[in-house]
């Protein structure tokens, strides 16, 4: 899934993936998933530019990695930094911070997407990723943490400047998208997530003592 752009003169062979992965149901998971959703929102760019919620989707972003002549990647990272913190990586040094701590299923099925978009001979010339470290995940039903939430602008900010020097001509909407009209749907977007989540009292989000086994 991709946005609606002005025209460009990159040649037609040129195509930027710009993807955001994570589950946006457990806490601090969701950073790279509401990246693409302020992308998307705030910034039209070049017709040779596609923006994907790959979700928890692993294996199935293969042929987005193999179409992709540069690839922009913003993640949850557990680097062992401080919360909030962001790191960035390049090119042959992404696969090895994608699984290097696993903290979800994700990480471990788009680990093996870029071994094998490698394998094959299909890879980006480039790879950005974009990580910052989370602070809570064992929060279903939880949203991202205050200091994570604020590390997004210096995130998509350090996004904006690689994707302008690859040439996706990003340029900020006079009026953002309507919330029906994102990736993630109007659904899941952050203001409405936030707004209408119930609390952890009411949804009992760290689970039942009853049925959970104790001491294990």
């Amino acid at each position: 899934m991709g946005t609606c752009n002005p025209p460009g003169n990159t040649p037609p062979e040129e195509h930027i993936v710009v993807l955001g992965i994570g589950n946006v149901l457990w806490a601090d998971e969701g950073f790279g998933v509401r990246c693409i959703e302020a992308l998307q929102r705030e910034w039209t760019f070049a017709p040779h530019v596609e923006l994907i919620d790959g979700g928890t989707q692993g294996l199935y972003l293969i042929q987005n990695v193999q179409s992709a002549t540069r690839l922009l990647i913003f993640d949850a990272i557990d680097y062992g930094l401080a919360p909030g913190t962001l790191k960035l990586i390049e090119n042959d040094e992404v696969p090895k911070f994608m699984g290097a701590k696993k903290m979800s299923l994700h990480q471990t099925g788009f680990q093996e997407v870029l071994c094998l978009a490698q394998f094959t001979g299909d890879y980006p010339s480039q790879v950005l990723l974009i990580g910052c470290q989370p602070e809570e995940l064992e929060d279903y039903g939880g949203s991202l943490r205050p200091i994570v939430r604020q590390a997004m602008s210096p995130a998509l900010a350090h996004g904006l400047e690689a994707l302008t020097a690859w040439g996706a001509q990003p340029q900020r909407r006079a009026k953002p998208l309507p919330e029906d009209a994102t990736l993630t749907g109007a659904m899941l977007t952050l203001e409405r997530y936030e707004s209408e989540r119930p609390s952890a009292e009411h949804a009992c989000r760290k689970g039942d003592d009853r049925f959970i086994p104790q001491g294990l």
